[in-house]
């Protein structure tokens, strides 16, 4: 199959699902089904190069240094296959089986949908579904990891297209993914970590681009948390499909428990790459006041916006020696006058390498501007004191809604970052003294002034302000019709 083919294929069995269950649940059940269907067809591949070194010995071909992941009996696809009454059933038998045959690497992997409620899945509808994919085999030599991790990824963006509101949870936008990860620049034997890594894109992202530049890829060590069960099994498999199975990835809430630690602190790590859950309020603030890893240095956030304790988090994990980050936010955390004191310590910190401004449109769901904000705990010597702002709202292609960034927009945003120098009406290099004269307020237009503008510097403010409240209010609202339904 062509990649195309391949896409096209593995899209019809969510098609089948439409007018069965709400699209934005169509993740929980479709990439199970196809990380089942890939690991039974691998270890067939196995079993028989095994049967065949082994000269017919079916004992030998069993064994499990033979095989990635185990299958036991009776847990196999073509046993599922030829189940015809209560399927559902046979699927969740079948999948905690292989579950709990490799506890090491696939403990929970295939999340908790409600595979045997049959007002939701029939046995037709799953039956029709395991048909589906029967019509193809996913092995190795006839799809290879690269095909089946971008026809995998391809799937991920076809749900967050359908899904709506849903889609932030578990999709970055990928030409974004790309900027942040060739500013980052991760180097073989590297950590890198995402605290809120929702299907895996930014630290996949990674090894991928060290395998585009023809570096040792397999030495990277990823690290993610995601607070959802299924987007963080989705972010497992997400691995598995693309080959790469040195990482770990943990479901917990990273504020309320932070799943890495070494000797009683937070692990720290070379790369942090991230795009937290915006403003959130359900989150114990109260703990974060006496947090015993020390991450409230700069203070405590507000109850209803838990931005600056992510962005302490993310200080607070990063290696001394070589530690640098890149994390997507919305503009809102520059200026707002609630996290004034923080945002002031954070600036005197002189970790802040960069502010880069982007356009509309490139949160899932969400017409706010987006920025990246880079810091570096060693930043070079000609950049200390200095922060970078650029103002790259216009370099966007806004398609619907769905905006991107083309190669030319990337390479102009990492050109400018690499540059570090004043381009009028695009970058500015402000010293920490200047930011600080503005009581350290960040908004890139105190610094970058477009082409032809006289407006307010303080409408910027209430503009982006007046968005997000917006945003907020039509959120509550939504929330609000769910409940009363």
């Amino acid at each position: 199959m062509t990649q195309k083919e391949l896409e096209k294929y593995l899209w019809g069995a969510a098609t089948q699902l439409r007018g069965t269950i709400d699209a934005g649940d169509y993740k929980q059940y479709i990439f199970p089904l196809l990380f089942f269907k890939r690991i039974c067809d691998v270890y067939d591949e196995e079993f028989e190069k095994a049967l065949e070194e082994g000269d017919g010995d079916l004992e030998y071909a069993a064994f499990a240094e033979h095989h990635h992941f185990l299958v036991p009996e009776g847990a196999h696809w073509n046993d599922v296959r030829e189940t015809t009454v209560n399927v559902g059933m046979a699927l969740q038998e079948a999948m905690r089986a292989i579950e709990k045959a490799n506890p090491d690497t696939l403990y929970g992997i295939f999340g908790d949908a409600s595979w045997t409620n049959k007002n939701r899945l029939s046995d037709e509808t799953l039956t029709n579904l395991i048909e589906h994919y029967s019509q193809h085999k996913l092995s190795l030599s006839n799809i290879p990891d690269d095909k089946l991790g971008n026809a995998y990824e391809y799937l991920i963006k076809e749900f967050a297209d359908d899904s709506g509101h849903t889609a932030a949870e578990f999709y970055t936008n990928r030409t974004v993914v790309k900027l942040m990860t060739m500013i980052m620049d991760p180097q073989p034997g590297e950590s890198v970590y995402d605290p809120t890594c929702g299907s895996g894109g930014l630290l996949l992202n990674c090894a991928l681009h060290l395998k585009e530049e023809g570096k040792e890829y397999r030495t990277l060590k990823l690290y993610g948390q995601e607070i959802n069960l299924i987007t963080s099994a989705i972010a497992r498999m997400n691995m598995f499909m693309h080959g790469i199975e040195e990482f770990s990835i943990v479901r917990s809430d990273t504020l309320a428990n932070p799943a890495f630690l070494e000797n009683d602190e937070l692990k720290t790590f070379n790369v942090i790459l991230a795009n937290p859950p915006y403003s959130i309020k359900a989150w114990d603030q109260k703990s974060f006041a006496n947090d015993p890893y020390g991450r409230n240095l700069w203070g405590v956030p507000p109850q209803g916006c838990a931005d600056y304790a992510f962005q302490q988090h993310i200080h607070k994990s990063m290696d001394q020696e070589n530690g640098r980050y890149a994390i997507l936010w919305p503009h809102g955390i520059l200026f707002r006058d609630m996290e004034a004191e923080m945002r002031k310590k954070m600036v005197k910190e002189d970790q802040i390498e960069a502010v880069i401004g982007l356009g509309a449109n490139l949160f899932y769901n969400s017409p706010m501007e987006a920025m990246i904000l880079v810091g570096n705990t060693n930043k070079p010597q000609e950049r200390k004191g200095k922060i970078l702002f650029i103002n790259g709202k216009q370099d966007v292609i806004d398609n619907k809604g769905l905006a991107y960034l083309t190669d030319n927009h990337i390479n102009k945003f990492y050109n400018a970052f690499k540059e570090f120098n004043n381009i009028p009406h695009y970058a500015k290099v402000a010293s920490i003294e200047e930011i600080l004269s503005h009581d350290g307020n960040m908004n890139i237009n105190f610094y970058v002034k477009r082409e032809n503008s006289n407006v307010d510097l303080s409408f910027g403010k209430s503009f982006q302000e007046w968005n997000e409240s917006d945003v907020k209010l039509k959120e509550s609202m939504k929330n609000l019709f769910e409940v009363l339904k």
